[in-house]
Formats: C-alpha cells, structure tokens, sequence
C-alpha cells in the first residue's frame, strides 16, 4: 500500500529554515512528478512547489519563489522542501503527494512561523 511521510516541521521565527522531508514507499517514485503541498488553518490545501519525475525542472507559487527550494532523490525514493526566509503566512501543514497521480494522504508536517 502506498505510503507518503512527511517530516522536519517545526517552530520556527520568521526569517528561519526548516528542511521538510517526504519518504515514499510502495509507488513508482522515480516516475512521477512530485510536488509539495499545504494547508493553512480555515483554507484549503494549496499547491507550493512541484518537481519533474527527474528532478530537472520545478515550479513554485508566487508566495513562495523564491524562498523555497523543492529537490528529490530517487534512490531514496524521498522528496525535499528547503525552505528559507519563513514568514509568519508560511504557517501551515505541509503535505507532499504525486503531481498528477494522487496517493493516500499522508499525516503533514506541521509548520509554525512565530514573529
């Protein structure tokens, strides 16, 4: 069964780093294009960054340009998301999952950005 887990939220004041990681298991990673997603208390999931089954190209919001970086290893069958200069509007819980094809949800990780 596919699983996706999700790791290193945290707390964080605004301008600081956290390195977000998306372990897969049971899909065709290397596959698939990967994107990072995220949740903000009272708004719907959004979409942050995305990430080519390569590796070779990626997008980002506009709200996040800039800021974060999305990156993958396929041998580790994981997902990366570097993100810098956190603003207190970057307070969510961030999900990863395909691009396209979609699996389970998995459980986040939970983002907090104090000013």
């Amino acid at each position: 069964q596919a699983q996706l887990v999700e790791s290193g939220g945290g707390l964080v004041h605004t301008g600081g780093s956290l390195r977000l990681s998306c372990a897969a298991s049971a899909i065709s990673f290397s596959r698939n294009d990967m994107a990072w997603y995220r949740q903000a208390p009272g708004k719907e999931r959004e979409l942050v960054a995305t990430i080519t089954s390569s590796g070779g190209t990626t997008n980002y919001a506009d709200s996040v340009s800039g800021r974060f970086t999305i990156s993958r290893d396929n041998a580790k069958n994981t997902v990366y998301l570097q993100m810098n200069s956190l603003k207190t509007e970057d307070t969510a819980v961030y999900y990863c999952n395909g691009r396209w094809s979609k699996w389970k949800w998995g459980q986040g990780t939970q983002v907090i950005v104090s000013s």
